[in-house]
């Protein structure tokens, strides 16, 4: 029997709300007060992914607001808006419906996408930008298509998700297994643990989470050749004018460490590269201690040098 959204609603330092935002209904889960800071997460995860940040950035004088994304965990799931232009349109509005009129903003994977996105199409809503765990969308693309044996083979799974209906089953079948396997394989050793693995697991089995999430993937590839996708591409070339720290696993086996370190070229405002050693794609949780001493060290300066 598949669960529902209450597997979600995990207990912590931090309070779980509904937030409606443009007509869809977020589930968020927030702490700590001061300067918002929006965390976004990737695939195939939700809100949880944050947790030791959600700690941490309260106890340095920050509101730390984790979203489950449009699709996942206790957020809406409707039919369509899975296009990076909505969903940066979602998060300005969730910005929005929280008291403020803008963030500074942290997404991982999926949510490091959009956070790119936000800071071209809604560049008044990003006081800050970190990126985490994610190539700028312009330079993913192109290195899709020149690097074949890079990042094209590390990007492969993706390829498989454009088909209907069977990407969802093999996601969803057994317990969800092979989420837990991706969690594995993208990972250093020694993480996820079983008892991580199981929470994710069990989140990505609410129905409709597996299809929604994949709409993500479907939407980047088949919109590479629509016009809707070449107007995304032309006004993802506006340089970016936030402040932007972009932080990186050096074992990263999804979005390879060479893919993401040409996203500088899209940064006119100060910008900063880390490399985090001993890390692979879910640096802000496999090495929380290291992450958070980047993070906080670099919001904590009013003036991030370039």
């Amino acid at each position: 029997m598949a669960p529902d959204e209450s597997v979600v609603q995990i207990e912590g330092p931090w309070q779980h709300r509904q937030v409606h935002a443009g007509g869809t209904r977020f589930h968020v889960v927030e702490a700590g007060e001061g300067p918002l800071v929006l965390l976004l997460h990737g695939f195939p995860q939700f809100w949880w992914t944050w947790r030791h940040q959600l700690a941490s950035l309260p106890a340095a004088g920050y509101r730390a607001v984790a979203v489950d994304l449009r699709g996942y965990g206790g957020s809406d799931k409707p039919p369509r808006g899975y296009d990076l232009p909505t969903l940066a349109g979602d998060a300005t509005g969730l910005i929005r419906a929280l008291g403020e009129t803008g963030a500074i903003v942290v997404g991982h994977d999926w949510g490091g996408l959009l956070a790119w996105t936000m800071a071209v199409l809604e560049p008044k809503s990003v006081y800050r930008l970190v990126t985490v765990s994610a190539a700028h969308p312009l330079r993913l693309r192109n290195a899709l298509f020149t690097d074949p044996f890079g990042q094209l083979r590390a990007s492969a799974h993706a390829l498989g998700y454009q088909l209907p209906l069977l990407p969802e089953h093999r996601l969803t079948r057994d317990g969800a297994s092979l989420v837990g396997r991706l969690l594995d394989r993208w990972s250093v050793p020694g993480w996820p643990d079983q008892e991580t693995a199981r929470t994710y697991r069990e989140a990505f089995r609410i129905p409709a989470v597996a299809h929604c999430a994949l709409e993500y993937h479907r939407w980047f590839g088949r919109s590479q050749l629509r016009p809707d996708g070449r107007r995304y591409a032309r006004a993802m070339r506006t340089e970016i004018e936030a402040p932007t720290l972009q932080l990186h696993g050096a074992l990263d086996r999804r979005v390879l460490p060479r893919t993401a370190q040409g996203s500088s070229r899209y940064v006119a405002a100060p910008y900063q590269w880390r490399l985090m050693e001993g890390a692979g794609h879910y640096p802000h949780e496999e090495v929380a201690g290291m992450f958070d001493t980047e993070l906080i060290g670099w919001l904590s300066d009013p003036e991030p040098d370039r």
